[in-house]
């Protein structure tokens, strides 16, 4: 019976970090595409370095919002308490 249970909190885990994954993809295109951009015609102008330094500050806070491990959430709960 418990095994049910664990089915859609696995499947939503596994959810979660693709969509984390599919969006470090998207930010490291984005990151790479405003540094090509930015650095084309050989001149940094000051609205080109903040478009750059805005996608490299929202890729960074990406990064950590890293899902869990699954290994490590399920560890927690058998560790915890009975209230």
């Amino acid at each position: 019976m418990e095994n049910h249970s664990s089915e859609p909190t696995l499947f939503l885990g596994t959810l979660r970090s693709g969509l984390w994954l599919f969006g470090v993809s998207c930010w490291l295109f984005g990151v790479v595409d405003r540094s090509i951009a930015s650095f084309a015609d050989g001149y940094l102008s000051p609205l080109d370095s903040v478009q750059l330094f805005t996608a490299i500050a929202l890729f960074i806070s990406w990064l950590f919002l890293k899902p869990t491990s699954l290994k490590f959430r399920f560890h927690s709960k058998s560790l915890a308490p009975n209230s």
